[in-house]
């Protein structure tokens, strides 16, 4: 009985070193398999990073950079088109001014002996021609500037859609400087609010 309980008691010492060398390697195991992990994590971020630039549209990486126009330039020519139409239906300040020159101009050349006909034709019908001049030249600058917008994606990038917001603005303009170029047409003819007869 005595060389059992020896024989236990040895074996229990014996394996007592063992005890922290399992632990060791244990540790270093669990060491080796994080550090693999991280490793494995390291590659799928760089493979997904990989993929959405791959997958990322060209249009935006381009516009990012620099490379592509953004369609700033086309919103802009749409908006000036639609504000060149109304300028034209109304008139606009260089108009007017042009008109009351012209107006001077038809009373300084006209002598107080000539007939009425005459001075109605010089002192406002002249003024009215250049007040529809002005518009004319207002209305067929908006019609120009807003065809350029709608025709520019024909020249463009192929698969770069036209903003909606930009197509509908151009078409406005594009519908006032057709109207503007009518009514200075019919104006500056005397087809419209012609100058009152005097017979």
């Amino acid at each position: 009985m005595a060389t059992r309980t020896a024989d236990t008691t040895r074996t229990d010492d014996e394996r007592a070193p063992e005890e922290p060398t399992q632990t060791a390697e244990a540790t270093k195991t669990e060491a080796v398999e994080a550090e693999a992990a991280e490793q494995t994590e390291a590659a799928e971020q760089t493979e997904a990073a990989e993929q959405a630039e791959a997958t990322e549209p060209a249009g935006a990486t381009e516009a990012a950079g620099g490379g592509r126009p953004s369609g700033a330039g086309q919103g802009a020519g749409a908006v000036v088109s639609a504000a060149l139409g109304l300028v034209s239906l109304s008139g606009g300040w260089i108009g007017t001014v042009a008109g009351a020159h012209q107006q001077l101009v038809g009373q300084l050349r006209t002598s107080s002996s000539a007939g009425v006909a005459q001075q109605i034709k010089a002192v406002y019908g002249d003024a009215w021609h250049a007040t529809a001049l002005w518009a004319g030249l207002f209305a067929l600058a908006a019609l120009v500037t807003g065809v350029a917008v709608l025709a520019r994606p024909a020249f463009g990038a192929p698969g770069r859609p036209q903003a909606p917001w930009i197509r509908s603005v151009a078409w406005a303009g594009v519908a006032l400087g057709v109207l503007g170029l009518l009514l200075a047409v019919l104006k500056y003819t005397d087809a419209l609010l012609a100058l009152p007869s005097t017979s």
